[in-house]
């Protein structure tokens, strides 16, 4: 008797948790940013990423190239394996997956076979959201890391393009990064993220970089600052050189701002990160984008 009602009690309560887990899977977000080179996740869209994987949702880093090239000093075999770690790092402290492909720095291009990569990459993540850089940027890499994605946009949702990964139905949204140039054209800003909660996280993130934060970057920039020794000093260093700096607010970033999350009081608004809905993709109304993001108002 006593084993019928134990059984009894199990019937009812597992249907209760199946479904409470498919509700959670159902309002689960899946997000790939791909970039170029180990690092161009973080210093683009890391404070994004936090806000994600915070929420409960999945997020996957990718490096289209093993960034073999980027430093004065190590060979290129060296770079790779010490930046190989350096993503593994990145990936316990954000709790995201990290691919990093292994082709050279600087030799990236946009042929089929790496279109099929990429197409690859997207599908087996069933991305809802997929982030890359625009393809105006100043390195040849990001460039064609943008065409590649591009490339990718619709073909992810075509079954007999790669027939042995299921294409995904309903395509995703893609973004664009945030970067400086305006020839052909200007980053627009669509999505303005207030990344101000994360500014400390997201500069521990980037300090996983040792080899370009605090030595390849300021060598090739020709920077005089003075890197800190220690552990506080090189956060505080990344908080204000990076994550400050580059999130700066414009005056069409301030709108968006008041209009995504309804703030009445920008004070507070440290940093920034900012993205462009690629016309590729998802084509998302307003209700769908703020369901997208975290933080985001309802209404």
């Amino acid at each position: 008797m006593k084993q019928r009602f134990i059984l009894l009690v199990l019937l009812l309560i597992f249907p209760c948790v199946n479904m409470l887990s498919s509700e959670e899977s159902k309002d689960s977000k899946r997000v790939i940013i791909i970039c170029a080179h180990p690092d161009d996740c973080e210093i683009t869209s890391g404070g994004l990423a936090l806000l994600f994987t915070a929420a409960g949702h999945e997020v996957k880093c990718v490096s289209l190239t093993n960034g073999n090239k980027g430093h004065q000093s190590y060979t290129p075999i060296e770079l790779a394996a010490v930046r190989l770690k350096e993503t593994e790092e990145v990936a316990k402290r954000l709790k995201c997956a990290y691919e990093v492909v292994n082709i050279n720095d600087g030799e990236l291009l946009p042929t089929l076979e790496n279109r099929l990569k990429v197409i690859r990459l997207i599908r087996e993540w069933k991305a809802d959201v997929v982030i890359t850089h625009r393809p105006f940027d100043y390195h040849p890499d990001h460039r064609n890391a943008s065409l590649l994605v591009q490339d990718a946009a619709f073909m992810v949702t075509v079954p007999q393009m790669l027939p042995e990964v299921p294409a995904i139905k309903n395509n995703p949204l893609f973004l664009y990064t945030r970067d400086r140039f305006t020839t052909p054209l200007p980053f627009r800003s669509d999505i303005v993220i207030d990344i101000t909660p994360v500014i400390k996280e997201k500069a521990n993130l980037l300090d996983a970089h040792v080899s370009q934060v605090y030595e390849w970057l300021p060598w090739i920039n020709q920077s005089n600052d003075i890197i800190p020794s220690d552990k506080e000093g090189r956060l505080n260093y990344l908080e204000k050189n990076y994550v400050i700096k580059r999130g700066f607010i414009t005056e069409k970033d301030k709108e968006l701002l008041y209009k995504w999350y309804r703030y009445t009081d920008l004070s507070k608004v440290k940093a920034i990160e900012s993205f462009q809905i690629c016309e590729y993709g998802k084509q998302p109304t307003e209700a769908e984008i703020r369901d997208l993001f975290p933080g985001y108002s309802a209404k």
